[in-house]
This record gives structure tokens, sequence and C-alpha cells, in this order.
């Protein structure tokens, strides 16, 4: 049995190259460990990730994004709780499901994905992260929000950079002052927007946000500007991964390809199993508002836990042959996956659920399907194996494939 001592550093290069023997060695027999350089407490198997982010208890909080996110992001919703969390969940929940996302967003997604896929189909290779999957939810972001698509370099480098101050585990203060000053140029660009759009709304996410009200409240412009910054980061790193990611195991995959390019109703399963494999996000942080007893030991009140996602989600205890990439199993139901009920951890559970999980369910729908469509034959480029890059987020850094090409 391995001791903490032994288990990769999750700061090593062992473990960013290759975490998940080191999160089955945690899962195994250092459950909870203290790891000083991130003054937090990791854990790492299913049912204690579970239990912090599903906790009626309130024993865990997200006081932690006082820290962790507010620099970069401004107070965000992730940050609230109680009715403060519930009416700003209102004001915003609604455009991410039902008539709004189906009826004005999903030709957003629907026309961003075809003006990418227009730009290569008739070339026979395409790098599929660089061509595709780093532009699209973006570009569908910006659009959804009225805002001009000739910004994508901006948008895309700013977020960039917030997720590079969320994942600075290691604390670099060039990483951290990066972080900080675009929490100041995304202020001064998004702020007159804000402004100009309450005056002038249209049909736009944007104005929905201007003009939302719930019990008399409504947002302010520094409300609206943080959820933006929130979902431009969390929206586009992590739909971007997951795109490279569920194309990456399908095609190691074949078989598995092969069935989904048959039936297109595979890819909810596909990316539910996708999140649950390789999930976009490997760690994300919750506090102790009391003292609470974990496996392996207890976590003092007012610490940091580090729930290790990439962990649990391959924890042997919940799912059978968790190191086997298998979109037909049958311990991940896809019809709770992108839902508050799902089985796998990679958007949270409870009350701080990922708001966008239906938004990221229409982008992958409509833009794997729209890939498969124009690229008949997929493969990988010869002699390239697929490496997924990253610690607190994670996926291929490039994905170089070659397909028949086909007129638009």
């Amino acid at each position: 049995m391995a001791t903490a001592q032994q288990v990769p550093d999750i700061l090593s290069a062992e473990f960013a190259e290759n975490p998940y023997p080191a999160y089955r060695m945690m899962r195994e027999s250092a459950p909870l460990i203290w790891h000083e350089a991130t003054n937090s407490y990791l854990i790492s198997r299913y049912e204690d990730v579970e239990r912090a982010f599903k906790d009626k208890a309130s024993a865990f909080t997200t006081e932690n994004y006082h820290w962790q996110i507010e620099p970069v992001h401004g107070k965000t919703i992730l940050q609230l709780s109680g009715r403060e969390h519930a009416v700003r969940r209102a004001l915003v929940a609604p455009a991410f499901r039902g008539s709004d996302l189906e009826e004005k967003f999903l030709p957003v997604i629907e026309r961003n994905s075809r003006r990418l896929i227009d730009a290569f189909r008739h070339t026979g290779s395409v790098d599929l992260v660089d061509g595709f999957a780093t532009r699209f939810p973006v570009d569908v972001i910006a659009e959804m929000l009225g805002l001009d698509r000739a910004d994508h370099a901006r948008f895309h480098g700013w977020y960039t950079t917030v997720i590079a101050f969320l994942g600075n585990l290691s604390g670099d203060p060039e990483v951290t002052a990066a972080g900080e000053r675009t929490r100041i140029e995304f202020a001064e660009y998004m702020i007159p927007i804000i402004r100009a759009r309450r005056d002038s709304l249209g049909d736009d996410l944007l104005s929905t946000l201007c003009a939302a009200e719930v019990d008399g409240v409504r947002m302010s412009d520094e409300d609206i500007k943080a959820f933006c910054s929130l979902l431009l980061a969390a929206g586009g790193e992590t739909t971007d991964k997951a795109i490279a990611s569920i194309f990456a195991n399908l095609l190691l995959h074949p078989d598995q390809l092969a069935a989904v390019r048959e039936d297109r109703s595979l890819i909810d399963r596909a990316f539910a199993e996708t999140l649950r494999y390789t999930p976009p996000v490997h760690m994300i942080m919750r506090q102790t508002a009391e003292e609470v007893t974990l496996s392996g030991g207890t976590v003092p009140a007012g610490a940091t836990v580090t729930c290790l996602i990439g962990a649990a989600n391959r924890d042997g205890d919940r799912f059978a042959e968790p190191d086997t990439f298998n979109i037909f199993r049958e311990d991940l139901t896809t019809t709770t996956a992108f839902s508050a009920a799902a089985d796998h951890l990679a958007f949270a559970l409870g009350r701080h659920f990922c708001v966008g999980a239906l938004l990221a369910k229409a982008e992958v729908r409509v833009g794997v399907g729209q890939l498969l469509d124009a690229m008949p034959g997929l493969r990988l480029a010869d002699g390239f194996d697929p490496v997924e890059q990253g610690v607190f987020t994670r996926g291929p850094r490039s994905l170089p494939v070659e397909f028949t090409p086909v007129a638009s």
C-alpha cells in the first residue's frame, strides 16, 4: 500500500504527464492528503467528492471563491448562497434551458459550427483543437451575448489567462498578475457595452440579463460583467476541451466512433462518458464551514478542500472498469448526465451544479454531429498519438486528423 508520501505530488511533472496512476494510489491508500503547497486537503474518492458538492448540511461552502475566482471575475454567482444565490440563479438560468436555448441559441450554435467547418471540410485534414474546438464555444458565447466576433482573439486571450490564474496551484506571481489585469481589461471592455445595451435592448443574452428581474431584484452592471466573464472562461475552456477529448477518445476506440457515426443519438453517451473518463476540469475547491470527517480522517473548519474530480470519476467502488472508455456502460445514466442528478462529477452537483450544462450538451451535439457529417473516413494523422495536457483543466493540446474531403 502506498502512503501519502509516495503519491506523486499534484505539482510534479510526473503527475502532469499522467495523473491517473496517482489518483488510483490516492483513492486506495491516501484518500485524504494535506497538501502544503496549495494549503488544502486533497480528496479523491467518489463518495467524498460527491458529498462535498451535494452536502445539504452546508458543511461545505464556496467561500474559497473569494480568493480563487473573485480576483479575475469579480463577485460571481458561484460565491453566493441561500436566497441571494437562488435569486441570481433564477435570473440567469432561463437563458440556458427550454425555449430560449432551443429557439434563440440553437441556431447560433449551428451557424457557428458550420462556419468553422466550412473553412476546412474541403481540405482533408485539420487540427480539431486549433481549427474547431478552441474557437467554437467562444464564438457561440460571443454571439449569444451580442458581442463582436471580430474580438474573438481578445476573448480567447482573456479566458486563457483566467484559466491559467485558476489553475495557478504553484502561485506563480506573473500568472497572478496577468489574471488580475484581465479583470480590469474585461471590465473596461464590457461595462460600456452593458450600459449601451440597457438603453437599447435587443434579442441577445446580454439584453436578457439586463432586463431580467426576480422578486424585485435586477442584476447590476458589475453582476452582469462578472457573469459574462465567468461564462466566457467556464463555457469556453470546458467545452473546448470536452469536444477535443470526445474525438480523442472515439478515435482511440474506432468501434465506438463507428457506432456514434451510425447512430447520432449516441453523441450524448459519448459526451457523458468523456466527462467521466477524461473530464475537462480535474479539480474544484470547496471550503469547510465546520469540522468534517471524510475517508482517511478529519478536516478542520475553515479549511480548503481540493476535490479531485479526475480521481473520483474513476473510482472502482462507483464505476465498473473505471479506466476503460465505454460509451455503452450501464452505470452512467445519460438521461441525467447533464443535470444536478448526474452520476459523473464533471459539472459538480447540488445547488452549484453548472448552469451551462445544457448549453454545453447542445454545443457538443451540434458540433460533433456536423463534424462527423463533414469528415467521412475520419482518422488520426499518421503517427499521431493524442496526449492530454494540464493539471487543473486537462485535454488534448493538439488533435490532427485526416478525412475524405467533402464539398460544402
